[in-house]
Order: structure tokens, then C-alpha cells, then sequence
């Protein structure tokens, strides 16, 4: 296994990188996403395969709210089993990727808008551990989360995620992990491919603001369609995919992957910038 990166400081003065690391958002739906072969997971891989190998990954996810903006420090961050009513083998799956807390600890100098606390309780929720399993199986890339701190506006995580852009030019890869969409309360089990009209108006609405570089209408989600109130319910699962496109250069291309909604109410819609 890859040792972390104790040397992040050594390299992050160098010069940077002619080429930017993607971005990636990923609608990561249910926890059994992280075991099963379906059409989601074999996207996963395949951007595990074709993207530049990262020096590091952050992760950005739906799963860890807190006060105050915090990132994981461990060395050895444990795989947290977020959720409950799922089969044992869910359960039984790790994922070893080593931490880094050199990057952890150098990201105060680049997060000036908030005081970055590091955090050595929180490990990898499901959020980040289910996409990464599938996509860099062989845990050998070290992973931080970054936290979602619950008393910042839509417009203040959108600041703070600008300041994660130099870290593009040093190798590491940002993933935002959460969806689009996303009404637990009114999911329909038996409309497996299928969404409810309100929350396909909704997502096409997010897709046509990103096409279109909009980020004032992404921000503003809430007045984006009739049924924004439905998609959102609350905010975490929507927050991450403002930092992907925080994060997003001038111009720069996107596009779309897995752009299926589920169960009526889910959306697995993703996005790749760069």
C-alpha cells in the first residue's frame, strides 16, 4: 500500500502542474453501490481507470455535517458503516486507503474564508467509501474528507470550495459525492429507473445551469423549479455538487455520467469538469 504523503509540503511549493485534475461530483445513491456490478459502479471503475492517477483525494460528502469546517486527520481513517438495515456483507467491507494528515494540516493555508479544524473521530463514510471502492479499488491513494459545515449558506460553501482550486495543480483529486436529488420520504421502491416529473424538471434544471455556467442559479437552487423544495428537502446531499462546480475553471468542459434518476425521488446524475 502507498505510504501517505508525508512529503505534501515538499511538492505543493513546486511548480504546478500544466494540467489541472478533474473535479468530479458523483451521485453515490444507495450504500449497496459499494458491492454491486450494476451500470453505476462499472462507470465508477472505468473513471478509476481513464483519469490521471491522483496524488491524494478529498472528498466532499453528504455524510459528515458538522459545526465549523473540519477535515479528517487520521493516518489510518476507519471505514464507517453509516447507515443500518442493509445485509452483512455491506457491512464487512473496508476500505484501507491510508489518510494524510500532512494535507490535512496544510489546509488552512489554503482555506482562508473558514478555520479548518482537524479531526482525528471521523473516518471514511459511505459517501466517500462506496465510490472510491469501486473506482480505485486498491485503496492505495491517500483520502481526507472535508466536512459540511451546517451554519454556512449555499453562497459561503461555494466560496470556500474556490479556495480547494490550487490543489488541482498539485495532483490531488476532488470528488463531491452526494445527488442532485434526494427525498428519501418519497421514494417509490418499485420504480427502479423511473423519477417523479417534479424531480426530473428539477435535475434537468441543475444540468441546464451547469451547461450553461451558471452558478448563481445552482446557488439559488431553491428557485430553480416549482418542485426544488421536493428535490432539496434539505441540503446536504445538493451542498457537494457546489463544490465540483466552485471548482470549475472558466470555460472549462463538463460533462455528464450516470444521469439516471431512481426510485422516484433519486437522482444518480454526476458530473466530470476538466
Amino acid at each position: 500500500m502507498t505510504a501517505p504523503l508525508v512529503s505534501f509540503k515538499n511538492w505543493a511549493v513546486g511548480p504546478d502542474s500544466e494540467k489541472l485534475m478533474p473535479v468530479l461530483f458523483v451521485g453515490h445513491g444507495s450504500p449497496m453501490n459499494a458491492i454491486e456490478n450494476n451500470a453505476f459502479t462499472r462507470k465508477w471503475a472505468e473513471l478509476g481507470k481513464n483519469l490521471p492517477k491522483p496524488r491524494g483525494i478529498i472528498v466532499v460528502s453528504a455524510h459528515w455535517e458538522t459545526r465549523g469546517t473540519k477535515v479528517t486527520a487520521n493516518l489510518h481513517p476507519e471505514t464507517i458503516h453509516d447507515f443500518g438495515g442493509f445485509p452483512q456483507a455491506l457491512f464487512d467491507v473496508q476500505y484501507p486507503a491510508p489518510g494524510n494528515p500532512e494535507l490535512a494540516l496544510e489546509l488552512p493555508t489554503f482555506i482562508h474564508s473558514a478555520g479548518v479544524q482537524q479531526d482525528l473521530e471521523w473516518g471514511l463514510d459511505h459517501g466517500a467509501w462506496s465510490v472510491l471502492k469501486q473506482m480505485f479499488p486498491l485503496a492505495d491513494i491517500p483520502v481526507i474528507q472535508l466536512s459540511l459545515d451546517f451554519t454556512k449558506t449555499p453562497a459561503q460553501h461555494f466560496e470556500l470550495a474556490k479556495e480547494l482550486t490550487v490543489l488541482r495543480k498539485k495532483g490531488i483529486l476532488v470528488v463531491a459525492s452526494g445527488n442532485i436529488v434526494h427525498n428519501l420520504s418519497l421514494i417509490n421502491w418499485k420504480a427502479e429507473n423511473t423519477g417523479f416529473d417534479w424531480a426530473i424538471e428539477f435535475n434537468d434544471k441543475v444540468k441546464s445551469a451547469i451547461s450553461n455556467g451558471e452558478p448563481d442559479r445552482l446557488i439559488n437552487f431553491n428557485n430553480l423549479s416549482a418542485g426544488a423544495k421536493l428535490a432539496v428537502p434539505s441540503s446536504e446531499h445538493y451542498l457537494p455538487l457546489l463544490y465540483a462546480m466552485a471548482l470549475r475553471g472558466k470555460d472549462e468542459s463538463v460533462s455528464f455520467f450516470n444521469d439516471t434518476p431512481v426510485m422516484g425521488s433519486l437522482t444518480m446524475t454526476s458530473v466530470l469538469v476538466g
